[in-house]
């Protein structure tokens, strides 16, 4: 209880530093052959403590049961003699519910219910039971039978419980369709209303202002004040024949633009990812070196941003070099890029 309630890292640090130099310390005996076991006295006092949790486990079900009864009681008279809102009688209802769900009964409870709807756990709590009564220390003492069964005991009393739930929900759901039942019967009766005396005044209708509504007129929006289809007006290209001029032009700028071929980069990829399950894209870069440096790695960027084979890792920053066409060394920081298959 101290140490569960301790505020202190440094406390707690130090605990368990201490709980593991104890148990090095353990380790290193058995290991030389100095194995401590329990006395009959200590197997005895805590084969007893078990069966009084068990025990007072099965008291908690039953206790949260019937907490759960008188609940479904008081539901039901709640309901017969409700005249509020809907939302009122819920909230009260279902905040007593989560009391009962938070006591200490409805913890143990939900613990307990849990740990019964694993089969793995629940079997090896049978191994676990079968070995203690097993002990000669136990079996002289001869314990009731039905410890070895005790963790279905538990499953019958949660099983209850779980019902005396259901019929609670079983209950509000029943009050919330009546309610919804009994506004649609008002409202069709007040339609029904207005339609009889509908009927009655069609004959002589009454003379004046008699029904307003909240729109004073409607809005009226004429065939004719529509505007007529204007077609779009069509360009006119002259055609002219360039002339030849005399001056020096450098044409070298149209025959310098770089191409990437995003399907050959494609190609290294898949080629890459053909003897590995992943490769990161500094890596690929090691055996397929940039050739036309920043532009094709912008190329690899968008390779990877439009797969679903790509991962982006912000935490690892990782450089890139590349030698450019007079060859000076660039480099470029970003982050980590994993293809996978």
């Amino acid at each position: 209880m101290v140490q569960g309630s301790e505020t202190d890292p440094g406390v707690r640090i130090a605990d368990l530093q201490k709980r593991r130099n104890e148990i090095d310390v353990e380790i290193e005996r058995i290991q030389q052959g100095d194995l401590s076991l329990l006395n009959d006295t200590a197997l005895k006092d805590r084969f007893q403590q078990f069966v009084a949790l068990a025990r007072e486990l099965l008291s908690d079900f039953r206790e949260v049961e019937h907490n759960f009864r008188n609940l479904d009681r008081q539901v039901r008279e709640r309901v017969t003699l409700w005249q509020g809102a809907k939302g009122t009688l819920l909230d009260e209802i279902l905040g007593e519910r989560d009391a009962i769900a938070d006591s200490d009964q409805g913890r143990s409870f939900r613990a307990f219910w849990d740990f019964l709807m694993s089969q793995s756990r629940q079997e090896e709590f049978s191994g676990l039971v079968q070995q203690v009564l097993l002990l000669p220390a136990i079996a002289k003492a001869k314990p009731d039978k039905r410890l070895n069964r005790i963790h279905y005991d538990w499953l019958d009393a949660g099983e209850h419980t779980q019902r005396t739930i259901a019929l609670l929900s079983q209950q509000l759901r029943r009050f919330m369709d009546d309610k919804a039942y009994l506004e649609n019967r008002r409202i069709m009766n007040i339609l029904h209303n207005i339609e009889i005396h509908a009927v009655a005044v069609r004959e002589t209708p009454p003379r004046g202002e008699f029904m307003s509504v909240a729109e004073p007129r409607t809005a009226i929006e004429l065939p004719m004040e529509r505007p007529l289809y204007s077609p779009p007006p069509k360009p006119r290209i002259a055609s002219q024949l360039a002339a030849v001029g005399d001056a020096d032009i450098d044409i070298e700028a149209l025959f310098s633009q770089v191409v990437i071929d995003k399907a050959k980069l494609a190609g290294y990829i898949r080629h890459a990812l053909q003897d590995r399950s992943q490769i990161t894209l500094r890596s690929l870069l090691e055996s397929h070196p940039l050739e036309h440096g920043l532009a094709e790695l912008v190329t690899y960027l968008q390779l990877a941003a439009d797969s679903s084979n790509a991962v982006f890792d912000e935490e690892r920053i990782e450089p890139v070099e590349w030698q450019d066409e007079h060859g000076t060394w660039k480099s470029a920081e970003m982050p980590r890029v994993i293809f996978v298959r």
